[in-house]
């Protein structure tokens, strides 16, 4: 399923969402990503001050990858209802 996050609020509820639909914890998910299950949460969270690294490699540890296009012309309430 196709996702999209603009801000990192929603980037953090998107990989919330993927975890949580692979059955994995937030510590399981870190462990698998070389990283500490406090700084899962502060992504899923939305903190913004997150090295670019580090959500690599949480989304390939979810085996997500980052597409790059043109913003849709949508409004931003229509995002908002994705999430």
């Amino acid at each position: 399923m196709s996702q999209i996050a603009r801000t990192p609020k929603q980037l953090g509820a998107a990989l919330r969402r993927t975890r949580r639909n692979a059955d994995l914890t937030q510590a399981q998910l870190g462990e698998k990503a070389g990283i500490w299950q406090e700084t899962v949460s502060k992504i899923e969270g939305g903190q913004g001050a997150t090295k670019i690294a580090t959500i690599f490699d949480l989304l390939a540890a979810l085996d997500l990858e980052i597409e790059i296009k043109p913003r849709s012309k949508g409004s931003a309430a229509d995002i908002e209802d994705v999430f």
